[in-house]
C-alpha cells in the first residue's frame, strides 16, 4: 500500500468515526431534549409549537414569539411564559429547520419565506392578529411578517435585532462553509457536533456578555439541538444568507405601520447595535427605541420584565418603558462577565439602509 492510498484509507476511517460520533451525539441530544409542544403542518412544513389560550381576564392581544439563530422556542418561552400566561393568547414556535420543526420547502430559507409559514401557522391556530416579538435573527422575519402580512401584525417588539446590511457582510466562517451543498454536508455530519459541544458553553457566555449566563441556560433552552446536522445546516443557510436578505428587506421598513419598540443594549457582542437597532428606530415610522447601558445580546433573559413592559406598551397599555429600562440599567451596571474573552464588534460607521 503506497502512501497516498494509506492516507486515503486513514481519512475515510476518521470520517467514519466522526459520523458515528455525530450519530451517537444526535441520539443523546434528542433524548435529552424531546419535543414539548404540538406539531402542525402548514405550507408543507411540519412546525413544532406551543399554543396557549388567553385566560378569562386577559388584558393583552395575542403574542407570537420568533427566536433567533441557533435557538428554538424554549429560548423565547422560558423567560416570559410565567408572567404572560393567561394574560394573552401566546404562540411559541420552532422556526423552520430549528428545534423540532422540519425545514420544509426551499422558500423557508429566507426571512420572507419563514414569515409566510409563520403567518400560515397563525391562521391554523386561529390567531388573526398579534404582537410579534422577534429576537436577533428573528427580527428580520418579524419585519418581513409586518411587510408582507400586515393584517397579522398588531404591534412589533424587536430585541437585539439583526435587520440591516452591515459593513463587510461577514459571518463566522463555519456558517459559510456549512451552507455549501457538498462540503457543508460533510462538515456538519462529522465535525460540527463534537467540536460544537466543546465550544457551546463559551459561545453562549459571549452571547450574554457582559451579563451573566445562567448555569442552566444550555439545558433549560435546549440549545444543543442546534448541533444536529440538519439543524446546523438550516441555521448556517439562514445566517449566511442574512446579508443579502437585509439588502432586500431594509429599504421597505418605512412601509411598516404597526406600533414598534426596539430594545437593545450598548454592549452587544453579536450584532452591530449601531446599525441594526438604530436602523429600525430610524426607518420604522414612530418606532420607539429603548437603549440599556451595559446590556449584551440577550435582553429577553437579562431583562424579561422590560420585554413584557414593551409588549404591554405596544398592546396599548400605559407603561413607562423608559423608566423601567433605567431600573434594569442600574441592576446590571456592575456586570462584567467574560468581557476579556468575548470580543465586542468594533463600532462601524452606521450607514443608512440602501
Amino acid at each position: 500500500m503506497n502512501f497516498l492510498t494509506a492516507l486515503a484509507v486513514f481519512v475515510i476511517a476518521v470520517l467514519v468515526v466522526l459520523v458515528g460520533v455525530t450519530r451517537a451525539g444526535v441520539w443523546l441530544i434528542e433524548r435529552k431534549f424531546p419535543p414539548v409542544g404540538l406539531f402542525t403542518t402548514v405550507n408543507d412544513t411540519r412546525l413544532h409549537h406551543v399554543h396557549l389560550p388567553a385566560g378569562p381576564n386577559a388584558d393583552l392581544p395575542p403574542v407570537v414569539f420568533i427566536h433567533g439563530a441557533s435557538g428554538n422556542f424554549l429560548d423565547t418561552m422560558i423567560p416570559v411564559r410565567g408572567q404572560l400566561e393567561g394574560r394573552a393568547e401566546l404562540l411559541f414556535l420552532d422556526r423552520p429547520g430549528h428545534g423540532w420543526s422540519h425545514r420544509g420547502p426551499g422558500n423557508n430559507e429566507t426571512p420572507a419565506g419563514q414569515a409566510a409559514t409563520i403567518a400560515a401557522l397563525m391562521d391554523e391556530v386561529g390567531i388573526e392578529s398579534a404582537i410579534i416579538v422577534g429576537h436577533s435573527f428573528g427580527a428580520a422575519i418579524t419585519a418581513a411578517l409586518a411587510l408582507d402580512h400586515p393584517q397579522k401584525v398588531a404591534g412589533l417588539v424587536f430585541l437585539a435585532p439583526a435587520s440591516h446590511p452591515w459593513p463587510g457582510a461577514d459571518t463566522s466562517w463555519y456558517y459559510d462553509l456549512t451552507a455549501r451543498p457538498v462540503i457543508g454536508r460533510i462538515f456538519s455530519e462529522t465535525l460540527t457536533l463534537p467540536v460544537g459541544w466543546t465550544r457551546m458553553g463559551a459561545a453562549s457566555a459571549c452571547v450574554f456578555s457582559p451579563n451573566r449566563l445562567s448555569q442552566t441556560y444550555l439545558d433549560d433552552a435546549g440549545i444543543p439541538l442546534v448541533l444536529r446536522p440538519s439543524s446546523f445546516r438550516a441555521n448556517a443557510v439562514d445566517v449566511a444568507g442574512l446579508y443579502e436578505q437585509t439588502l432586500i428587506l431594509s429599504p421597505r421598513y418605512r412601509e411598516i405601520a404597526a406600533p414598534t419598540i426596539v430594545i437593545s443594549g450598548d454592549r452587544d457582542t453579536v450584532v452591530y447595535e449601531e446599525i441594526h437597532a438604530a436602523g429600525l428606530i430610524r426607518d420604522i415610522p414612530g418606532a420607539e427605541g429603548v437603549w440599556v447601558r451595559n446590556m449584551g445580546h440577550k435582553p429577553d433573559w437579562v431583562a424579561p420584565d422590560l420585554t413584557i413592559a414593551a409588549i404591554e406598551r405596544v398592546g396599548g397599555g400605559d407603561v413607562d418603558v423608559e423608566a423601567l429600562s433605567l431600573i434594569v440599567q442600574d441592576r446590571i451596571a456592575g456586570d462584567a462577565f467574560n468581557v476579556e474573552t468575548c470580543a465586542q464588534p468594533s463600532s462601524p460607521q452606521a450607514a443608512p439602509a440602501p
